[in-house]
C-alpha cells in the first residue's frame, strides 16, 4: 500500500493551469486570449455603456415608470365656486353641470378647500378634502356622498355567522353478527356423518 507521500491524483483528473503571456508558442501569448487591444480588453466597460453616446435608457424616457391601473381621476371643484349658489340650496352634480362648473354628468367630483364658504349649502359630491368638509360644516351646511361612490377598501362587509351544522342523523344500528357455532359441535357433526357413511357401505 503506498504511503501518504506517494499519493497523487488519478490520471487526467487535473488540468494544468492556463499560463497566459508566455510567448506565442504557448498559444496564449501576446494578447493572452483577450482579443485586440483597447478598452474591451481591459475589462473596464460599465454595464450598458455605449461608448459615450446618449444611452438607450435616456434616449427613451417615456419607457420609465409605470401606469397605475387603479388610479381614479376626479374633477376638482373649489369652495369659492360654491358661493355662486343661493344660501340653503342643494348643490348636486347635476346643478354643477348646469352652472358650467363641471362639464360631464358622469364625472367624479371632488370638493377642495380652496377659498371660503359664506353660505349654508348642502353639498353632494363623490369626495371631499378634509379642509373643505370642515369649512362647509362650519358654515352650517352639510355634505353627502353622491351615488356611485365605491366603498373604501378598509370597509369590509360583515361576515355573516355560519349556520350551525345540522346534527347528523344517527347511523342505523348494525345487525348483530350471527353467533358462531362452537368448533367442537362442528367436529362432532363431521364424525357422525362419517360413521353413517361407513354403516351404509357395510
Amino acid at each position: 500500500m503506498p504511503g501518504l507521500h506517494q499519493l497523487k491524483p488519478s490520471k487526467n483528473s487535473k488540468r494544468d493551469r492556463k499560463r497566459v503571456g508566455r510567448g506565442n508558442g504557448s498559444g496564449t501569448g501576446t494578447f493572452s486570449g483577450r482579443g485586440s487591444k483597447g478598452q474591451k480588453q481591459r475589462g473596464s466597460v460599465p454595464f450598458l455603456f455605449e461608448g459615450g453616446q446618449l444611452p438607450l435608457i435616456k434616449r427613451l424616457p417615456h419607457m420609465r415608470g409605470f401606469t397605475n391601473i387603479f388610479r381614479v381621476e376626479s374633477t376638482p371643484v373649489n369652495l369659492e365656486t360654491l358661493n355662486d349658489f343661493a344660501a340653503g340650496s342643494d348643490v348636486t352634480i347635476a346643478k354643477l353641470v348646469e352652472a358650467g362648473v363641471v362639464r360631464k354628468k358622469n364625472a367624479r367630483v371632488k370638493v377642495l378647500g380652496d377659498g371660503e364658504v359664506t353660505k349654508k349649502l348642502n353639498v353632494s359630491a363623490h369626495a371631499f378634502s378634509k379642509s373643505a368638509k370642515e369649512k362647509i360644516e362650519a358654515a352650517g351646511g352639510t355634505i353627502t356622498d353622491a351615488p356611485g361612490v365605491a366603498a373604501p377598501a378598509s370597509a369590509k362587509a360583515p361576515v355573516a355567522d355560519k349556520a350551525p351544522a345540522a346534527d347528523k342523523a344517527p347511523a342505523a344500528d348494525k345487525k348483530p353478527a350471527a353467533a358462531k357455532k362452537p368448533a367442537a359441535k362442528k367436529k362432532e357433526a363431521k364424525k357422525e356423518t362419517k360413521k353413517d357413511s361407513k354403516d351404509e357401505s357395510e
